[in-house]
């Protein structure tokens, strides 16, 4: 009995310290992913996935949504953090429960314990879609951590340094992998590179990232 189950693959998530500060756990958002998919799609019920543009005009080619108490704006007045959804003008939808979850649990698992996130940007990644590089630095303090979950299709995670001419390292990320990153590396440059095509059996053909932060 004991060889049938030393024979399943082990599904446990994998710690992986890509930096100082920054780990990246293989795997862990997988446990639950059926009411995580299922809280995604109340959120994107009541506050729908749109392309927003960035303060130069350029229209972003990641589809973006929140929730929590505030959540990740940009317009041609800059990049902030805002209570209530500029499309509706009604509030975020608050942070499902297994989404809150789950930060939690990454936080601590990436040695960052008591992490409270009031804010989860939802990004959708389409065929083609990336993010540059850039800093998360709108939050007020810069002592909490961020938590990026990946979901859907693979994607390559560019994690710099502290200056953006630092050349970054290129992360496979696959359906369920989670980054988190603070205290050293809190402010290292990130991105995502161009999304390549496919088709995920859970999501279809998409990436979808969750990125828990403490905004206030």
């Amino acid at each position: 009995m004991n060889d049938l189950f030393d024979s399943l693959p082990d599904l446990r998530p994998v710690r992986e310290q890509i930096a100082e500060g920054a780990v990246l756990l293989r795997g862990l958002a997988r446990d639950g992913e059926a009411d995580l998919i299922a809280a995604l799609r109340d959120v994107v019920a009541c506050a729908p996935f749109r392309h927003m543009q960035t303060p130069g005009g350029h229209r972003m080619s990641v589809a973006m949504t929140n929730c929590g108490a505030v959540g990740w704006v940009t317009d041609r007045s800059g990049y902030r953090y805002a209570a209530t959804d500029p499309d509706s003008g009604q509030p975020w939808p608050a942070m499902p429960a297994p989404l809150r979850d789950l930060a939690l649990r990454a936080a601590v698992q990436a040695g960052f314990p008591g992490f409270d996130p009031d804010a989860c940007l939802i990004n959708r990644y389409r065929p083609g879609a990336k993010m540059a590089l850039h800093q998360d630095k709108d939050e007020q303090d810069f002592g909490a951590p961020i938590v990026s979950v990946s979901l859907g299709l693979p994607a390559t995670f560019l994690f710099g340094g502290m200056a953006r001419s630092d050349k970054p390292l290129r992360l496979a990320l696959t359906h369920g992998d989670v980054v988190a990153w603070g205290g050293p590396a809190r402010l290292a440059y990130h991105g995502v590179a161009p999304l390549k095509d496919g088709t995920h059996p859970l999501l279809g053909p998409q990436r979808i990232n969750l990125t828990f932060r403490k905004a206030r």
